[in-house]
């Protein structure tokens, strides 16, 4: 994919996310470069334009997560193997995250892309294999990961509920037989420096 086509697939991602955004540009404006980008208003023929600074922070979140998500697909000079997103639905609308979801499945397609997220908005689709969901269990100071448990696949697997759904009712466990004994030791983390 050519340059110009994944800034085309990015816009048309952050159009679907951010309604009347029709495209992005840099903009040069001495002595530093900023971002443009165009908004569809009603009763004008043009786009208006909008610097980066005059935009919500969704949007300007919104375009940052698509990049990283786009930024070497199908480019074989440079290939990003992973890219990491910490909570991607923060200051999106909860109308957006379908859109965000479909951004980060295509993404998925030719790079590793890791979520985390405590929104069951985003978690909600139907389809969304629980095999590759994991969750965290947090207690007296110890944070497990694992896959979900047997019973949460159950029920996504059998239409009951959404991983959302399961989310939203505390019941998105994570499998603990898969967890080993824990550790009694607490870790010096200052090696008795005396802070």
């Amino acid at each position: 994919m050519r340059d110009e086509d994944r800034k085309k697939r990015i816009e048309e991602y952050l159009s679907s996310i951010v309604p009347g955004v029709s495209g992005v540009d840099v903009k040069d404006v001495p002595p530093k470069a900023t971002l443009e980008f165009r908004q569809e208003v009603a009763g004008s023929s043009d786009p208006w334009r909008f610097f980066a600074g005059n935009m919500s922070d969704g949007t300007l979140r919104a375009l940052g997560i698509l990049v990283a998500l786009f930024q070497s697909q199908d480019s074989a000079d440079s290939s990003v193997p992973l890219v990491g997103i910490e909570e991607p639905e923060v200051a999106l609308h909860p109308a957006a995250v379908g859109a965000l979801l479909d951004a980060l499945r295509e993404a998925s397609e030719s790079t590793q892309v890791i979520v985390t997220t405590h929104s069951p908005d985003l978690l909600d689709s139907a389809d969304i294999e629980t095999e590759l969901l994991l969750a965290v269990h947090a207690e007296k100071g110890t944070t497990q990961i694992a896959p979900v448990d047997e019973a949460s696949r159950e029920a996504v697997r059998k239409g009951l509920y959404t991983a959302g759904e399961l989310l939203r009712l505390d019941q998105l466990r994570p499998d603990i037989k898969l967890f080993g004994p824990k550790s009694p030791r607490q870790l010096d983390l200052f090696d008795g420096a005396g802070l």
